[in-house]
């Protein structure tokens, strides 16, 4: 069964977000304040909703606590920290929220977001890193490779690096892995535990492949 996304809020982020998630196979619910916005949405995702998320009776009709994550991509700073307090109070608990600067990013911890993201500003660092390192900056493609971390997936609990044998199944390099707050070694014989995360070299069909054979 695919994972259930609930994405509030369809500008530039969360019509992006929409479409890449559906495309990758998660089931998307999205949902925005304009209807025009909306309809654009709907033909390329399962299921698009015109709604007030900052609405308590409006959010609690989409059945939110079902949803595996919710993403608050909305841009305006109220309606966001909003939104996120009433997910949160109707026992929502994987929310990822967007913010627009640090001011922002504390209160949406504050009231209940899991993650909080600043789209913006990573890209700008993102930016600022191929231009200082790269002599010309090229367009990606599925093939390029990528530093990505990941969460353990069920699969790989309980197991080491050696049994799983990533790098000879899919071309995927585990760099590190980190374990709470601290990041370290890979060893070969070292077994994962359902908490950590990996960090991985590796290409975006790298890993569709692999999440595919295993799921």
């Amino acid at each position: 069964m695919s994972k259930q996304v609930l994405i509030i809020g369809l500008g530039q982020l969360g019509s992006s977000l929409a479409k890449t998630l559906s495309e990758k196979g998660m089931e998307v619910v999205a949902v925005d304040i304009n209807k025009d916005i909306v309809d654009k949405t709907a033909v390329f995702i399962d299921d698009a909703v015109c709604l007030d998320a900052t609405d308590e009776t409006s959010l609690e009709k989409l059945s939110p606590r079902e949803k595996d994550i919710i993403i608050c991509a909305i841009g305006s700073k109220e309606p966001s920290i909003l939104a996120t307090a009433l997910l949160r109070q109707m026992g929502c608990s994987n929310i990822i929220s967007r913010a627009t600067d640090k001011t922002h990013e504390r209160i949406l911890k504050a009231v209940g977001a899991k993650m909080v993201i600043n789209p913006d500003e990573e890209y700008g660092k993102k930016f600022a890193y191929r231009i200082l390192f790269q002599n010309e900056i090229a367009d990606g493609n599925d093939d390029d490779i990528q530093l990505l971390d990941i969460n353990v997936q069920p699969f790989m609990v309980g197991k080491s690096l050696i049994e799983l044998a990533l790098p000879n199944k899919y071309g995927i390099i585990v760099a590190a892995i980190k374990k709470g707050n601290k990041l370290t070694k890979p060893l070969p014989t070292g077994i994962l535990e359902k908490d950590d995360v990996l960090l991985l070299v590796c290409t975006e069909a790298s890993i569709e492949k692999m999440l595919k054979e295993n799921s």
